[in-house]
């Protein structure tokens, strides 16, 4: 076998492999999604005839409350919806004015992202808890999101039993942990923002008061709710039992081509 032909059938073969590695390796790797944080239990189930283990994510439990128009609303129903949570109270005098106008830039700027595009922007749910419920109605509560420019189409000031939001901030969100050096059990303070994907799994926490740590909510909050079903099949999973056959007759095909390419030899007379 020459040299050229040989070359030509490692192309062929190559050419199609590699192909396809970089452009699985593109798709899986091209966007840093943000991981999940919790799990429940690992199960083990049969995919493609093997064992594989499959980790059960905690989902948050649902919570029913009273919005800032007195609606009694529940997470339940915001199932498929990305939430971006916080924690705060109306007459707080420091943080809280912050965190609230810090929202409400997400709030915007989604919108407007949503009206540049042509996209839905209700893929989205923004809650704020008070932690100061007692005094917090949702009269009080729609005060302040008046005073704020509050969306209450996209964003819910939540207010209800106290052990009812602070068994969820500290049991579901895991706020104290989040906090790092553990949040006060006894009244909730806390500067974070937390982000939960579509199926209610904690997918980050971010300091509502640096503007570093909010534009990365803001690309997290896009990425996750690009971010495919991991029981639906893509494209290139689909393709993927193909891939054997195209190679065998790519290499069918180089070495016809080499056969049919070679001198043929001089017959003495």
């Amino acid at each position: 076998m020459n040299t050229k032909a040989l070359l030509a059938i490692c192309i062929a073969v190559l050419i199609p492999l590699v192909s396809y590695l970089m452009v699985k390796s593109a798709s899986d790797g091209a966007i840093d999604m943000p991981h999940r944080y919790y799990y429940d239990s690992v199960a083990t189930q049969m995919k493609d005839g093997k064992k594989v283990d499959d980790t059960i994510w905690h989902k948050v439990d649902n919570i029913s409350l009273t919005n800032q128009l007195g609606q009694t609303v529940s997470l339940d129903s915001l199932n498929g919806k990305v939430i971006v949570a916080d924690f705060f109270f109306t007459h707080c005098p420091n943080i809280c004015p912050a965190l609230t106008h810090n929202m409400k830039q997400l709030q915007d700027a989604l919108k407007k992202k949503g009206e540049t595009k042509r996209t839905d922007t209700s893929f989205v749910q923004f809650l704020s808890f008070t932690v100061d419920p007692k005094r917090d109605s949702a009269e009080i509560l729609k005060k302040y999101a008046d005073r704020f420019g509050v969306d209450p189409g996209v964003w819910w000031l939540l207010t209800g039993e106290k052990k009812t939001i602070y068994d969820f901030a500290l049991n579901e969100l895991k706020m104290g942990i989040a906090d790092g050096d553990g949040a006060d059990s006894n009244f909730i303070h806390t500067q974070k923002m937390v982000l939960l994907d579509k199926e209610h799994v904690v997918r980050g926490y971010y300091d509502g008061l640096d503007s570093t740590s909010l534009s990365k909510l803001a690309n997290d909050i896009v990425f996750i709710m690009l971010e495919k079903d991991k029981n639906s099949k893509s494209e290139l999973s689909e393709l993927k039992p193909l891939v054997p056959m195209f190679i065998i007759v790519l290499l069918g095909t180089a070495i016809g081509v080499y056969f049919f390419s070679r001198k043929p030899k001089n017959i003495p007379v």
